[in-house]
């Protein structure tokens, strides 16, 4: 379970830091292509829809749309998937009792889920059990319950979890199904670690580990990490270290950036309940550095995948608009034999013949024209529609791309920890603690932060200081015009103090007085103020 996090000078760097880079990887990475082993895949699964609009049944041509659909989700494009999701639900009927209706109905659940759309994620799961349960499907019934009960572990309803995930468990124990067994296992683990019952789930983990144990895939090195964590939260360090590391090792095998992320940051976590902080501000900044490379990795994939749709839509559309042109060149020429041919054999009524047929004539191709402008402004609107498209969802994979910068409290909570271990009798140890308080306070209090703090501030609002400083009507001290930084960064007061280490009172008596050297409006915000600057 997410625990909370306390927002220091520190984590709003790391931040400003990460919005950098995430820039600078789209920039880099909006020219680039495909690489050819999914550029293969998307071409091949687009051909095969192609093909099957040509000929072939309904529920063939709702195959292809969820084959594609799910091409689209599994790189992240859900936006593209959902569309020929309902594609494929539209060809067969929403209630059609159908395994193709199943696994669709999975899919834009995990979709919506993806998405922390919750309550939808839970219809679409809820549908799926039930025309699972209609036809006899066991399988499906499996897979359902399991989807179902975690989208009911995401709610926090613990409970209705288990009993699905319990319920999944053994549909697929009936099956011989050792791959959803293992995922079962390891879904029921995770809610007791949820519900911190860590001997239990401990039981569940070595049962999904045991299915997994050697196969070199990524859920083996999650499960491997999950153990490690149960270790770690019951206390037992050397444990938890020794399972962490194998999942490590496993994730660096098969190349998973993200399972190397998760077990150098719990690493770094054991290593620091411990005391062993050289070892573990090491694996911190492994685990920073896989999470960069992660992040890379996913941000390229999405809009190499967002460019490739729009080229193919684009050369379609290019395809579509020869072909309407070379049938109104035929029409052109079938009308020009016709007019000769008329010309030749009736020369008597010539002039009152070919001025009607030329009336005639100017008027059709006036219309054919206004036909071929309707055309072309319509690929024109649909090519812009598309660039506005991607510049949007560029934008949407950038903000999502912030939202999981690392939050690295840990100086904090040692302090915290520290200090409390501090009020001991013990008086050795108390002087020996209130030594590493001192020096951890003093590396606090450093004002090298805040001068890489003004730097990356200045990369992403350049002109906001020298704004700010042309409306005050008294000069600011450096402390206002760090207030007024924050405050354009919509941070709330409890926030700020815990970055400027002041009480709230401090924050309002300092946002009060910088108001007060500011033509702002007795009604208008100071944060609505500063964001507007």
């Amino acid at each position: 379970m997410a625990r909370p996090t306390t927002l220091s000078l520190f984590h709003l760097f790391v931040l400003l830091a990460s919005i950098a880079v995430c820039n600078g990887q789209l920039e880099l990475g909006s020219g680039s292509h495909f690489h050819k082993k999914e550029d293969s895949t998307f071409f091949r699964l687009k051909s095969n829809l192609v093909k099957a609009k040509r000929g072939s049944s309904l529920q063939e041509i709702a195959k292809s749309y969820y084959a594609l659909g799910e091409f689209y989700r599994t790189t992240g494009v859900y936006s593209e998937a959902m569309e020929q999701f309902n594609e494929a639900l539209a060809l067969i009927g929403p209630s059609s009792r159908d395994t193709l209706n199943v696994l669709l109905n999975n899919c834009i659940g995990k979709v919506h889920l993806s998405l922390n759309k919750f309550e939808l994620a839970e219809q679409y799961f809820k549908e799926s059990v039930k025309v699972s349960n209609g036809l006899g499907y066991t399988r499906g019934q499996a897979v359902s319950k399991g989807l179902l009960g975690a989208c009911y572990e995401k709610e926090g309803k613990y409970l209705d979890a288990l009993e699905h995930q319990k319920g999944s468990l053994s549909l697929f124990e009936d099956l011989k199904d050792a791959a959803g067994v293992s995922l079962a296992n390891e879904n029921i683990g995770s809610i007791y670690e949820d519900l911190e019952q860590y001997d239990l789930a401990h039981g569940y983990f070595l049962k999904s580990y045991e299915y997994l144990k050697g196969k070199g895939t990524w859920q083996e090195a999650n499960v491997l990490n999950n153990l490690g964590d149960i270790y770690r939260k019951s206390g037992e360090y050397e444990e938890a270290i020794a399972f962490t590391k194998k999942a490590l090792y496993a994730a660096l095998n098969i190349g998973d950036n993200h399972q190397l992320e998760s077990a150098n940051k719990d690493l770094s976590k054991a290593y620091a309940l411990l005391g062993d902080f050289k070892l573990a501000h090491h694996y911190l900044s492994e685990a920073e550095r896989y999470n960069k490379a992660w992040l890379e990795n996913q941000n390229t994939n999405q809009l190499n995948v967002l460019q490739t749709i729009y080229d193919t839509n684009r050369k379609e559309a290019q395809i579509q608009l020869l072909q309407e042109q070379n049938k109104v060149s035929k029409a052109n020429q079938n009308l020009l034999w016709v007019a000769l041919f008329a010309l030749a054999a009736i020369l008597i009524i010539w002039y009152t013949y070919m001025g009607r047929k030329r009336k005639g004539k100017l008027k059709l191709q006036e219309y054919k024209q206004r036909v071929l402008k309707a055309e072309l402004d319509k690929k024109s609107f649909e090519e812009k529609n598309l660039q506005q498209q991607i510049q949007l969802k560029t934008a949407a994979l950038s903000r999502y791309s912030l939202h999981l910068s690392q939050k690295n409290k840990i100086l904090f909570d040692l302090s915290r920890t520290l200090k409390n271990i501090a009020a001991r009798r013990n008086v050795d140890l108390s002087f020996r603690i209130k030594e590493l308080v001192s020096e951890i306070d003093f590396n606090l209090q450093q004002e090298d932060e805040w001068d890489e703090f003004m730097n990356f501030f200045k990369e992403i609002h350049p002109d906001f200081i020298k704004k700010l400083s042309k409306l005050s009507e008294s000069s600011l001290s450096p402390a206002e015009m760090r207030l007024g930084m924050l405050l354009r960064l919509n941070l709330s007061s409890k926030e700020i103090a815990s970055i400027l280490r002041v009480t709230p009172d401090s924050v309002r008596v300092a946002r009060y007085r910088l108001r007060k050297k500011l033509p702002i409006d007795p009604k208008e915000e100071l944060v609505n103020f500063m964001v507007e600057l």
